[in-house]
């Protein structure tokens, strides 16, 4: 038995192999960062049936590339069917990778920044199905100092997604196969 996904294949391939897994790679932080920005409002599943569009849009989710995006880009991006296509988000995620390069250049990495906020360990919860929780402590903290930093669409709720989808909250139900 599974958290979420049963029956479809894409959640559930992310579920087994994604959800709750630490992530330490800089760009795929990234990925994340601007892929739970994306999902405000939305399914999950949504966002990953577009995965490799905002991919492509989004020149593999490289800060660097992203940080130099134009109102030229944001037109295009605007008219792009394989991302949702919302000018904010589209906006907040080139004023994130600017940002998100601003922390690498200070702590050294984004991986060094981002994992501090649980002490550099996951944090495993024992969660009943049904009984997630929205935010944390961790997420409330983490917001509020990215949004001190620069960034936008990185409320509480949105980054304790984050923390779960990359490992830095591992919140599979007790009775789910992948409960560790």
């Amino acid at each position: 038995m599974r958290c979420f996904g049963d029956g479809n294949p894409l959640y559930e391939r992310y579920h087994d192999e994604e959800w709750g897994v630490p992530v330490h790679n800089d760009r795929k932080l990234f990925e994340f960062l601007i892929l739970e920005g994306a999902q405000a409002g939305l399914s999950w599943s949504t966002i990953l049936k577009r995965r490799d569009g905002y991919r492509k849009a989004f020149a593999n989710f490289d800060p660097a590339k992203v940080a130099t995006f134009t109102d030229k880009d944001v037109r295009r991006l605007l008219k792009d069917a394989g991302i949702i296509r919302n000018n904010l988000k589209i906006r907040s995620a080139i004023t994130n990778a600017k940002a998100f390069l601003g922390i690498k250049e200070e702590f050294g990495s984004f991986d060094s920044y981002v994992w501090k906020f649980v002490n550099h360990r996951p944090i495993r919860n024992a969660v009943k199905r049904g009984e997630w929780q929205a935010t944390s402590a961790a997420s409330d903290a983490l917001s509020k100092d990215l949004k001190k930093r620069g960034f936008s669409f990185v409320g509480s709720t949105i980054m304790y997604a984050f923390m779960q989808a990359i490992g830095m909250v591992n919140d599979h139900a007790i009775d789910c196969k992948n409960s560790k």
